[in-house]
This record gives structure tokens, C-alpha cells and sequence, in this order.
């Protein structure tokens, strides 16, 4: 059963109030005084609710009395709610408890009915505001747990996705499979590869890194395998030890995989078949021990079907695929991002709500990349302290509608901007570009008064 605490001055109020909530299966902890109210709350510390008079002395009615026994409720339980139950004299200063976090008021003599239903809705939502911080606490330590265990190469992070792609990402690091890192550019490929190599058995061997899409058709396989003297144009007279040679014993990461060559797929299949390779322009095979790890933003299997990538080739690099989501698919991550490139090189500058609100509405076409450009360009750009949305200059979303479905503030999000609005609920809903319905309903998810 629940436990409802009832602070009042009147016992027929007490005793009605007592078996009103018996007959809804709902305990009830009886106080005459604030003292003996705050002691039992301190004793019962799994009270789900308090409902409390607003005066306790003779001939007062000014709710003074009220206000400090809800702020030193507030003080032993700052998440707890609190029904106030007031007379006309005190409807003030009700009002003024109620922007200042009470859940309720309701007026002498109450409705039955309308106290049941406030009661249960507000139970319903503290065991809903339990649940989130139960599950916000486990993602917590989970987090806290993988930095401790695993070299995560300092990346920020947040959301659920990034956890669960991290957690795949150590798992499969100790082992020597190929690994094929996929997602947008700029969402942060390359440090999912230092972090498999950084976990990995030869994480003190080579790490070396080659993007075969910045290379020229004609020089990519002497960048990979190596060339004899005078094998291609220009080559010179000196042999060219290749990035294989080079990661013996290592790591090589290969991003951008899906521009090789079709002479360069062949030669890359036979390395992770047997570990072997010829230079260009020689018949020796050499053998090596490398730890493939490749990344792409191409669709791999439509260049399988359109004839440009082997399938062969595919499947020998895709034994563990790691998707890495872009931002707009983890929203949680933009602002912990954005503060963590703030503070880069001691910078002190801040992001005010309507800036969060801004780069959390924007869909990051170039992800994380874009993000620590758009953070570099206003810490030079903006002379003040704090940074404002005006100075990120960024698009506005496409449409309202979409803007409903795909975008969900996060805790700290709508309080900052409710703070900054005054707790004006309209203007807090255009700040954050929804309507007044979806911004109660998100307040009330997360258990923010307004």
C-alpha cells in the first residue's frame, strides 16, 4: 500500500481524510503538527505523498505556516508531492506554493472524487519518475563501468545507442576478427576503430591508418601492398614498403574501404584469406599478421549488386560489423558533445537554453564532424560568456510536423528553457518549436512542475 502523509490541525479532518483513502486501499500516516509531521516523514521515508493544511494556529489564516512546513518538506524530500488544502484566505498564497513545486491545492470542503483522482494520478506519476531514475542511474553506472574497465579513447558520450555500440565494440576487440565500422561521414568512425584497436591483443603493435578514398586509383595499391623499384611511373628507384608491411604485427585500419580498386580487392581478399601479399611489381610473397579493421559510409551491398565491390571480399570484412548512428539518431549526445568541444583547449564559454534548444531541433547532416566545427567557429566568433542561438546561425528544421516526431528534449533541456521563459509555457513551447500539448506531456513524463 501507499503512504500518504496528512498534516492538519483538525482531527474529524484527519479521521475523514483516514478513511476516504482506506476505502481506496491507501495508508494513511496521521500528524496534528508540523513537528510531528516532519518527524514521521523522516522516519517513513518510503511516503509516496503528503497532504497538508496551510495553518496550524488559532486565528491564522495569512498560510505562512503552510509555506514553511512545504519548504521544509521540500528539504527532507525534494521530489516529493505535495497536496496543499487551503480555505479562500490562502488561495494566494496556494498559487504562489504551486509555481514553486507544490502538486495540487484543493479547497475546504474537497470533492471526494476530484482528491481520489489527484491522488492516484499523482502516484502513477511518482512511480513513473521512480522508474526513470532507477533506469538514468543503471545507464549511469553502465557507462561508468565500461570507462573503468575499457580505454573508450576519452569519447563523449550519452545516449543508449552509443552505450550499446560501445559495449559491442570492446566485446569484439579482443578478439582477431575483421571488423567493418559503418555509418555517415563525420559521425565519428575513426574513434570506434582507435577504441577496437586500443582494446585489442596487439593494441601495442602498429596502428597504422590509411583513407583509401583520399588515394589515387594508380598509387592505391602501392600505398597498401608496397611497389618494386620502377614498378609504376614515377616510382623511383627505391623499393616502397606498403601499410601492410608496415601494421605487421598491428592493426590497420582502412577507412573508406568501399573506394579500393577492383585489382585492390583481390589483393586485400588473399591478406585476410592467408596473410599474404606481393608487392607491385614482384612475384614474392610476403606474409604478415595484421588486424583488419575497415570503415565505409557506402552501401556496400548495392555496390555488390551494381558490380563495383565483391561480395567475396564483403563477407570477409563484415565478420563483426560495427553501425555507428548518425547524431540526429542520438540526440542525447549533441549537448554533452558540444560542451566537451567548449572546453577544449580551456575554453569557459557557455551554451544558453535557446543554443541547446537550437542544436538539439538540428539534424547534423555532417554529425559529430559538423558539430565540433560549428563549436569551433562560435568560440572565435562570440565575445560574450554565454552562447546564444542567434550566433550558431543554424537552419531551422524543415517542418513543424516533423519536428513533433523526431525531436524529444531532454530533462535539462526543458528546464533551462522553462527557467529562461519565466515558466511561460506558451513561449517555452515555441522556443522548443511544439505545441503546448506535446510540452505537457513531456514535463509531466519527467516530473518538471510548471
Amino acid at each position: 500500500m501507499d503512504k500518504i502523509l496528512i498534516i492538519d490541525d483538525n482531527n474529524g479532518i484527519l479521521s475523514a481524510l483516514e478513511i476516504l483513502l482506506s476505502l481506496h486501499n491507501l495508508q494513511s500516516l496521521c500528524a496534528i503538527t508540523p513537528q510531528a509531521g516532519l518527524q514521521l516523514l523522516r522516519e517513513n521515508r518510503d511516503t509516496r505523498l503528503v497532504i497538508q493544511d496551510m495553518n496550524f494556529t488559532a486565528d491564522t489564516t495569512s498560510g505562512e505556516e503552510g509555506r514553511a512546513l512545504f519548504f521544509a518538506i521540500r528539504e527532507i524530500n525534494p521530489d516529493l508531492p505535495i497536496i496543499l488544502l487551503t480555505a479562500w484566505t490562502q488561495l494566494e498564497m496556494a498559487v504562489t506554493l504551486v509555481k514553486s513545486g507544490a502538486a495540487d491545492y484543493l479547497g475546504k470542503p474537497w470533492d471526494d472524487n476530484k482528491l481520489i483522482a489527484t491522488i492516484n494520478n499523482l502516484l502513477e506519476l511518482g512511480e513513473l519518475q521512480r522508474r526513470q531514475q532507477v533506469s538514468q542511474q543503471q545507464a549511469l553506472d553502465a557507462r561508468n563501468t565500461l570507462a573503468k574497465t575499457f580505454d573508450l579513447q576519452g569519447i563523449i558520450y550519452r545516449s543508449d545507442k552509443m552505450q550499446k555500440l560501445l559495449e559491442m565494440t570492446t566485446q569484439v576487440a579482443g578478439s582477431d576478427v575483421p571488423v567493418l565500422i559503418t555509418g555517415p561521414n563525420g559521425a565519428g568512425k575513426e574513434k570506434i576503430a582507435d577504441i577496437v584497436q586500443a582494446n585489442s591483443r596487439v593494441q601495442d603493435g602498429p596502428y597504422i591508418k590509411v583513407n583509401v578514398g583520399a588515394l589515387p586509383e594508380e598509387l592505391m595499391e602501392a600505398e597498401l601492398f608496397g611497389a618494386e623499384p620502377g614498378a609504376y611511373t614515377g616510382a623511383g628507384n627505391r623499393a616502397r614498403e606498403g601499410r601492410f608491411e608496415a601494421a605487421d604485427g598491428g592493426t590497420l585500419f582502412l577507412d573508406e574501404i568501399g573506394e579500393l580498386s577492383a585489382s585492390g580487392q583481390v589483393k586485400l581478399l588473399r591478406v585476410l584469406q592467408t596473410g599474404e601479399f606481393q608487392r607491385l611489381g614482384s612475384n614474392q610473397t610476403r606474409r604478415v599478421k595484421v588486424r583488419v579493421i575497415s570503415a565505409t559510409n557506402s552501401d556496400l551491398p548495392k555496390a555488390i549488386a551494381g558490380g563495383s565491390f565483391r561480395q567475396d571480399l564483403f563477407y570477409r570484412l563484415n565478420v563483426i560489423e560495427l553501425r555507428l548512428p548518425p547524431l540526429c539518431e542520438r540526440p542525447e549526445d549533441i549537448a554533452p558533445l558540444a560542451m566537451g568541444f567548449l572546453a577544449e583547449n580551456g575554453n569557459t564559454k557557455k551554451l544558453s537554453a535557446q543554443a541547446l534548444t537550437a542544436m538539439t531541433r538540428y539534424t547534423w547532416p555532417g554529425n559529430v564532424r559538423e558539430l565540433q566545427n560549428v563549436m569551433q567557429r562560435v568560440t572565435v566568433l562570440c565575445l560574450e560568456d554565454t552562447i546564444d542561438d542567434a550566433i550558431l546561425a543554424l537552419p531551422e528544421p524543415p517542418t513543424a510536423k516533423r519536428r513533433e516526431v523526431d525531436f524529444e528534449p531532454s530533462r535539462e533541456l526543458l528546464e533551462q528553457t522553462l527557467a529562461s521563459c519565466n515558466g511561460i509555457i506558451a513561449q517555452t513551447a515555441r522556443e522548443l518549436g511544439m505545441s503546448r500539448q506535446a510540452l505537457y506531456r513531456r514535463l509531466e513524463k519527467h516530473g518538471i512542475a510548471c
